[in-house]
């Protein structure tokens, strides 16, 4: 059964809030972005370009590190990118859209991947990538918006307007704008909003002085107008200069976008790469994939909407994995999407908003395999995947054995206790 709220229209778009996320994410910026990111630091913020840059005096150093945060935007249908082919409630449940359990990847006793996403197999099988299932909120909420800011705020009941990876680069050395970055898009997530310095861009060519020339006179005239010991503003220009200085490596770094779907996660992980081998200092990265609020006509293991994302999703994932170089030992890569499906299909061959999820954790540290207490499924409209495993379980098991990053400063309030998907 659809409902009302939930049903699918024409243009793509399947619910009223997913579109005005979707038109937010393709640059126009929301009153919460607008406000956190570039208002936090009181004038701190600059646009250099396609770039945002709230910047800091300090010097970039190698990161020891580094965390690319992989949100898919929309809601992710966790029950088919991992499917529980064990659970016999799955087939029941959905005997229109369900992946035939001899279709699957990498399967175990009980789950196995989408058939789209063959590019993971090999780093699967090389022990690069695991899943962890039925995760998610503490507590269920199926608003895009609201999820995804409780979701990458990460400190439930605060009012503070601080992402969780903004209070992680806060917490490691250097304060400069290069430690937390947003590729793909010029506006900066909920998860990178706070008081550390941070930068955004859509691709790593974005970060430069608008006009500048090659003796640099832009640069200098800027310099004599907003003189940096007499106004904020002036401070601002001469930290952002600093920024983009230090950012060249990563510009003059080998451009492999060629090599990754055109997509806006290939191309978003594309930059991402590029920077990390730039080796200027990022620590954390955010790209996104949008699309995923499958609602209506999701498609078969054949082909259709789900498999063409799926696709795209792990296409994106083994090019990035692959494109690492020197840099890979110290790259580790999350996904995480605002909440999961019903796990009962409706009439329009889709699935309305649910709960639990899964998360992929690829690269640097990961014990590889499936991961996480499965609680079992109910055949009904309203049954959802329960979450087992709060999310930020999972990403403080990032935080801790890759950045040995304070746990109760990251994630405020949270017992910590281990899902063992990081060695």
């Amino acid at each position: 059964m659809t409902t009302p709220e939930n049903t699918g229209r024409a243009d793509g778009f399947c619910c009223d809030e997913y579109a005005a996320m979707q038109a937010s994410a393709h640059g126009k910026v929301s009153r919460r972005g607008f406000l956190g990111g570039a208002m936090a630091l009181a004038g701190a913020t600059t646009m250099v370009g396609g770039a945002v840059v709230t910047a800091s005096p300090a010097r970039a150093e190698s990161a020891s590190a580094v965390l690319v945060v992989l949100s898919l935007r929309g809601a992710a249908d966790g029950l088919s990118l991992v499917v529980p082919h064990g659970d016999p409630v799955y087939y029941a449940a959905r005997p229109r859209i369900a992946v035939p359990s001899d279709r699957l990847l990498v399967k175990d006793g009980f789950f196995g991947l989408h058939p789209a996403m063959t590019d993971l197999e090999p780093l699967w099988t090389a022990g690069k990538v695991a899943a962890v299932h039925a995760t998610g909120l503490p507590v269920a909420n199926r608003s895009h918006f609201s999820a995804m800011e409780e979701m990458e705020d990460a400190d439930p009941g605060s009012h503070e307007r601080v992402g969780w990876l903004n209070r992680l680069v806060a917490g490691t050395p250097g304060g400069s704008p290069l430690q937390g970055f947003s590729a793909g898009s010029s506006t900066i997530p909920t998860s990178l909003v706070g008081p550390a310095p941070t930068m955004s861009a859509g691709r790593a060519g974005d970060v430069e002085l608008p006009g500048n020339d090659d003796e640099g006179r832009r640069r200098a005239s800027l310099q004599i107008m907003w003189n940096p010991e007499k106004s904020t503003l002036g401070r601002s220009m001469r930290d952002t200069f600093a920024a983009i200085d230090e950012f060249g490596p990563a510009q003059a770094a080998a451009d492999n976008h060629g090599a990754y779907p055109g997509t806006d996660v290939g191309q978003g992980l594309a930059t991402a790469a590029q920077i990390i081998r730039g080796d200027v200092g990022v620590e954390v990265i955010t790209v996104d994939q949008g699309n995923w609020d499958m609602h209506t006509d999701m498609g078969t293991a054949d082909g259709g909407w789900m498999s063409t994302n799926a696709k795209n999703l792990a296409q994106a994932m083994a090019a990035f994995l692959n494109d690492l170089g020197t840099q890979a030992s110290k790259v580790t890569l999350v996904t995480m999407s605002e909440f999961g499906r019903r796990v009962v299909e409706n009439d329009s061959n889709g699935t309305d908003h649910g709960y639990g999820n899964v998360m992929f954790v690829a690269g640097a540290g990961v014990r590889p395999g499936y991961h996480g207490r499965w609680p079992g499924l109910a055949n009904s409209y309203e049954a959802d995947l329960t979450v087992t495993t709060d999310y930020r379980q999972v990403l403080a098991d990032i935080v801790s054995r890759r950045f040995g990053g304070s746990i109760p400063k990251v994630f405020p309030g949270l017992h910590w206790v281990s899902t063992g998907v990081m060695v």
